[in-house]
């Protein structure tokens, strides 16, 4: 039976709205220190397994996920994210915080790794000619999962418990992306028109390499997008994890304004995801991170002279909309450039900027703050990096447009020969 790339699409999307309810983690902190007398240190640490687990994750099952295909891998997903999820509930009930640990951000964790990489490079070759829209709706997918879970987890522990919400909201996970899984597959030979497109790398005639990623990670080009999402990442999650305090110190932001604010940085981030990926299709993902690092770089050296609460706010979610938009144009961009025959390793290898950037953006930010005393010397050390970032995109650009010119003038003298 044929299957509809749109419903391929819904099925990674629902996968990814799953595994991104773990970033509503916060909702469950304050209830779990006062009913259980953990300290917030206790409880934030299952958080921190999981997200650093999970960019790692992604690298050490990426072959797993070639080699068995999207479905197998999107199932074991499911089993260790639902798993990981539920087994909370059981920490909560018999009081362990180790138990915790294990389950939610162990378990958590390798589910989300493996379930954030299954359906990528599967999308990507079901929409050859929107590389960048399809890892997008799925990557929004997963930038929505905490704006849907937060208010649901919120309610639930309100009306039935603490455990009884891991236990619920466990097995509503394990069953949505089970769902997906047992639809999601890769197009069968001439099953997607125009297949042999190959988004912005170059002409659509012109074919991207097919590297394995042992080939893909001898290259400058990986370690270059490599360097540049670790920036952007880094930058993204400081952002996230402070914005808060950071808007109130300097521009005088009301508590509420600024949890307001916080709220409206995670649609910026949702939204940019898919709006970055799909822009991406028509201007080309190399330029779209040179945009990004233009825009980072504008926002961070006025950033710390901006008296303007508006602007202020305005410039931090241009910054998260970027680091949003990083995510989802990164496996569309490793596509262009190595192919789509061992994408999901390559994938996976990449999203370790995902762990290393979700220690070091919170650690040097609050590194420099209790070393200041003021959150001003951030923005001038991140603009360094972003600076650092911007010329890498820049030298990446032309070296890809130099490659394009050469592969299109060797598929020209091909076609001359040949009539």
């Amino acid at each position: 039976m044929k299957k509809n790339r749109w419903l391929i699409a819904l099925s990674a999307i629902a996968i990814h709205l799953s595994i991104g309810g773990a970033y509503a983690y916060s909702v469950y902190k304050n209830p779990i220190v006062t009913e259980m007398g953990w300290n917030a240190t206790q409880v934030t640490i299952a958080f921190t397994i999981m997200m650093g687990l999970a960019g790692f994750a992604a690298a050490m099952f990426g072959s797993f996920v070639e080699k068995n295909g999207p479905r197998k891998s999107a199932m074991l997903a499911a089993v260790l994210f639902g798993l990981g999820q539920a087994g909370a509930g059981v920490a909560i009930m018999i009081d362990s915080v180790v138990l915790y640990w294990a389950t939610y951000g162990l378990l958590s964790g390798l589910g989300m790794g493996i379930g954030y990489i299954a359906p990528v490079s599967t999308l990507v070759k079901w929409f050859p000619n929107r590389r960048g829209l399809a890892t997008g709706m799925a990557v929004l997918g997963f930038g929505a999962g905490a704006l849907i879970t937060a208010p649901v987890a919120a309610s639930l522990m309100q009306n039935v418990g603490i455990q009884n919400t891991y236990f619920i909201l466990g097995i509503s996970y394990f069953a949505l992306m089970m769902c997906g899984a047992l639809y999601i597959a890769p197009p069968k030979p001439g099953e997607v028109e125009g297949s042999e497109s190959v988004s912005k790398y170059g002409p659509a005639k012109v074919e991207a390499p097919q590297l394995s990623a042992r080939e893909a990670v001898r290259t400058k080009r990986f370690w270059m997008l490599w360097s540049m999402h670790l920036i952007n990442v880094t930058a993204g999650i400081m952002m996230i994890s402070v914005a808060s305090p950071m808007a109130q110190e300097i521009v005088g932001l009301s508590v509420a304004g600024a949890a307001t604010m916080v709220g409206l940085m995670g649609l910026f981030n949702g939204g940019g995801r898919l709006l970055w990926a799909a822009g991406s299709d028509y201007i080309g993902r190399q330029n779209v991170f040179v945009i990004f690092f233009t825009i980072q770089l504008i926002a961070f050296i006025v950033l710390p002279f901006t008296s303007s609460v508006l602007l202020f706010q305005i410039l931090i979610f241009l910054v998260v909309s970027c680091y949003g938009g990083g995510f989802s144009n990164l496996p569309a961009f490793a596509s262009d450039m190595f192919g789509t025959k061992q994408l999901g390793v390559i994938h996976g290898y990449l999203l370790t900027t995902w762990s290393l950037g979700g220690v070091f953006g919170p650690m040097l930010v609050t590194a420099i703050y209790e070393g200041a005393g003021s959150y001003i010397p951030v923005f001038y050390v991140f603009t360094g990096l972003i600076a650092v970032a911007f010329i890498i995109a820049v030298v990446l650009r032309r070296d890809i447009e130099r490659m394009k010119k050469q592969r299109s003038t060797q598929v020209t003298e091909v076609e001359v020969q040949t009539t």
